[in-house]
C-alpha cells in the first residue's frame, strides 16, 4: 500500500506540471505526506475543480487496490475508473501467447465475465458491474498516454454497460 501512495505523489507531480490543482488522500494515516481521506473532505476538494488522486487502498487488509479505486470511485460518483495497466488494452485472449489476439476498443460487463477478461479483481468488477461504473484500461508505460486519457482521448478499452458503451 505504501508503493500506492509513492506512486500517488508522482502522479501528483505530473499533474501539477499539467497545471492542476491536486490533493493525494490515503486511508492510511500519514499526515506531513498526505490528507486523510474523508469523503466529505474529498468531494470538497473536487467542487472546488481540485483532482483528487487517492492512495493506500482502504487501509484494510484483504482489499486490493482494484477494490479500493471502485469503492472510492463509487462512494465519489465519478465519471468514470482510470485502470493504469502496462497493457495497451484488453484483448479477447492473451495476446503474450496468441499472435491472432484482437484488442477490444469497448467490452460490457457480461461479455467480459463470459470471456473470463482479466480486468481487475472479482470483487472490484463486481462493484462496479453493479454501480454501472466504467472503466478504461490504458497503459502507463508510453510517456504520452497520461496527458491523452487526462485531455479525454480514448484510448485502449473502455468498459462499461452494454447501454452506455
Amino acid at each position: 500500500m505504501l508503493g500506492t501512495i509513492m506512486n500517488a505523489l508522482a502522479l501528483q507531480e505530473e499533474m501539477e506540471r499539467l497545471g492542476n490543482s491536486t490533493r493525494v488522500m490515503s486511508s492510511i494515516l500519514i499526515p506531513p505526506v498526505c490528507e486523510q481521506f474523508i469523503r466529505r473532505r474529498a468531494l470538497r476538494h473536487m467542487e472546488k475543480g481540485r483532482i483528487v488522486i487517492l492512495a493506500g487502498g482502504t487501509g484494510n487488509p484483504y482489499f486490493t487496490t482494484d477494490s479500493a479505486a471502485a469503492l472510492r470511485a463509487i462512494e465519489l460518483k465519478c465519471e468514470i475508473i482510470l485502470k493504469a495497466s502496462n497493457v495497451d488494452a484488453i484483448y479477447d485472449k492473451d495476446p503474450n501467447k496468441y499472435p491472432d489476439a484482437k484488442k477490444l476498443d469497448r467490452v460490457d460487463y457480461q461479455t467480459a465475465l463470459e470471456k473470463g477478461l482479466k480486468i481487475m479483481d472479482s470483487t472490484a468488477f463486481a462493484l462496479c458491474q453493479s454501480r454501472k461504473m466504467p472503466i478504461r484500461v490504458f497503459n502507463f508505460n508510453v510517456k504520452e498516454n497520461f496527458e491523452r486519457i487526462i485531455n479525454g482521448e480514448s484510448i485502449g478499452t473502455l468498459v462499461s454497460d452494454n447501454s452506455s458503451a
